[in-house]
């Protein structure tokens, strides 16, 4: 469907049913420079197991009009803002990457909105080298290279997809390539410079579930302990052998994380 908020267009995916406010919200953000599709399964589970999905391309990504906001503060009212337009009381927020970082802000500044937390690859500090930054800044391919060849673990690139003929690696690299100039830039520098994670971690009251790849290099297991032991109560899984992509890397495990949580 389509919102308009703060005067721009934006896309939001519902997982295949109307969003209907009465039921349960589940809202899932994506990470930098991807889009609504990073959700596709499990936008769909939820939508079809007693629950309004929300699923929205961040402004500037997919189908929303630009430009991509600057900062994780931003993008978390921009979040409230969506629950508002979309008249959802409160919902269980779900991010991946800097979407988690955007869930934890949204948590922290709008706690009234959000029901429960699931953070996906996530860490206490979301540090972006330099080599990446400056291959994103001029939107050289290289970046997109790096981001797919870390982001994915080591069986992605052993064609472990579980949907026979779809390339995990190929597939990542199409949607960054489908980014707008200057998008993927924007959303690294926006991590790279989120300092905040440990105080709102400390603000958090709901329910946090957080699902960590012991292989992920982008945001290593050890970093998302970190931010797990920052959060009251907070439950941790960390899924064998996997790398950062868990959406792709391992749909089912990841589902079954997260509809612990759900409940």
């Amino acid at each position: 469907m389509d919102l308009v908020l703060n005067g721009k267009n934006a896309f939001v995916a519902t997982g295949g049913g109307e969003f209907d406010p009465s039921l349960p919200a589940v809202v899932l953000i994506h990470g930098a420079g991807f889009d609504h599709s990073a959700w596709a399964l499990h936008s769909r589970y939820f939508a079809h197991h007693g629950f309004s999905v929300l699923v929205p391309d961040l402004p500037g990504h997919g189908r929303s009009a630009g430009p991509a906001l600057r900062s994780i503060g931003e993008m978390a009212d921009w979040i409230a803002a969506l629950l508002e337009a979309a008249r959802a009381t409160k919902a269980h927020l779900v991010g991946h990457s800097m979407g988690s970082l955007i869930a934890l802000e949204t948590a922290a500044r709008h706690p009234a909105k959000v029901s429960a937390l699931g953070l996906i690859g996530t860490s206490a500090a979301m540090t972006v080298g330099p080599d990446l930054l400056k291959a994103a800044e001029t939107n050289d391919q290289a970046a997109i290279d790096m981001v797919s060849i870390w982001g994915l673990g080591f069986g992605a690139e052993l064609g472990g997809s579980l949907a026979p003929g779809l390339w995990m690696h190929g597939g990542a690299q199409r949607v960054l390539q489908a980014c707008a100039p200057g998008v993927l830039f924007s959303d690294l520098n926006a991590c790279n410079g989120y300092a905040d994670a440990l105080a709102a971690a400390a603000r958090v009251t709901v329910p946090t579930t957080l699902v960590l790849g012991e292989r992920d290099m982008m945001t290593p297991a050890k970093a998302g302990r970190t931010l797990a032991a920052a959060i009251a109560g907070a439950r941790t899984v960390v899924l064998p052998g996997a790398g950062h992509m868990l959406m792709a890397e391992r749909p089912d495990e990841l589902l079954a994380a997260l509809r612990g949580s759900s409940r």
